[in-house]
């Protein structure tokens, strides 16, 4: 039988990690296929780490990794996939709302050729109009900017044949936006859509902090459009310097120099556009200058605490 590794990054779910496991394991119960199951532990500051273990001493198919600190939910996809060793690799969220049900329907996809199967959400009503508006301006955003389509909606729901995730491990960025990455390697592919389940408990870790930061990593990594707009803005002030130039030698063209009266006024509002612009292009350049400088650094993506045990790589090894 072929094997399937399924990766689930978790921090703080102490509260579902084992109504999740359980109706993860129900819904495998059917399935023709060697199944190891990956908890990558992202730091966790409450009792997650003994929730999992203890899932994993009643279940031989469960490896926990552990992350020195929270490195984010990239990072330990990532992690997932550095050790992911099966002829598919599915990735879901422990919450719940990336339904266990849907496994069979991504494992018969694949069957049918797909190398990539991309799950789509598709917002519920009770999702506030505040995360459905900033949502849809992400994805109109990057994918109007950049050169790589993204689906709008796509989750880090999604399964990847053997050859995609080793093309991953060929592109180690510090900054990471897989649904970016996932779409740029290619492959064939197809969309799933989906409806999410409400949580199962506890409530969502995806702040607006961390919503904003991901959104900044995926603009810098496949996009150069920022520094285009600052290159525009200059070609804009050139554009307006050269107005103000004609505008002024008319008047000694006709000989009206007398009704050229100094404005301070509109000396000062140039200015201030001026220098808004240069900021702002100094800015984006800067913030380029930051990627390329964490990247130089070489610096790992994340950093692991308490690697698998020798049981489990012995048991990997067999698979």
């Amino acid at each position: 039988m072929k094997t399937v590794d399924l990766l689930i990054p978790v921090y703080n779910e102490e509260e579902v990690i084992e109504l999740f496991h359980a109706k993860l394991t129900a819904a495998l119960t059917d399935l023709p296929y060697i199944f190891a199951i990956w908890y990558i532990n992202d730091g966790s500051k409450d009792a997650t780490d003994r929730k999992l273990a203890g899932i994993a001493q009643t279940d031989t198919r469960v490896h926990v990794l552990e992350l020195s600190r929270n490195f984010g939910h990239q990072a330990a996809l990532t992690a997932g996939l550095d050790r992911a060793n099966a002829d598919y690799v599915i990735s879901l969220d422990g919450d719940g709302q990336h339904p266990p049900e849907l496994i069979g329907e991504l494992l018969k996809l694949a069957e049918s050729g797909y190398e990539v199967v991309q799950t789509e959400r598709l917002d519920a009503n009770d999702i506030s109009a505040f995360k459905r508006w900033t949502s849809a301006a992400f994805y109109r955003l990057i994918n109007r900017i950049g050169s790589t389509h993204v689906t709008p909606g796509a989750a880090d729901f999604r399964l990847l044949s053997r050859q995609v995730v080793e093309a991953l491990r060929d592109m180690p960025e510090y900054h990471r936006f897989l649904r970016g990455m996932v779409a740029w390697v290619g492959f064939k592919s197809i969309i799933l859509p989906y409806s999410p389940p409400p949580r199962m408990a506890g409530k969502s870790k995806y702040s607006l902090q961390k919503m904003v930061r991901l959104s900044m990593d995926a603009v810098f990594s496949f996009s150069l459009v920022p520094l285009y707009i600052g290159i525009s803005l200059g070609l804009l002030m050139l554009l307006l310097a050269l107005i103000e130039m004609i505008y002024v030698l008319s008047f000694w063209v006709t000989g009206n120099i007398s009704h050229l009266a100094p404005g301070w006024s509109s000396l000062m509002f140039i200015i201030l556009i001026v220098g808004g612009f240069l900021m702002i292009s100094i800015g984006v350049i800067g913030v380029y200058i930051g990627y390329i400088f964490q990247e130089v650094k070489g610096r790992p993506v994340y950093l692991v605490r308490q690697p698998e045990s020798a049981a489990h790589d012995e048991k990997a090894a067999d698979r």
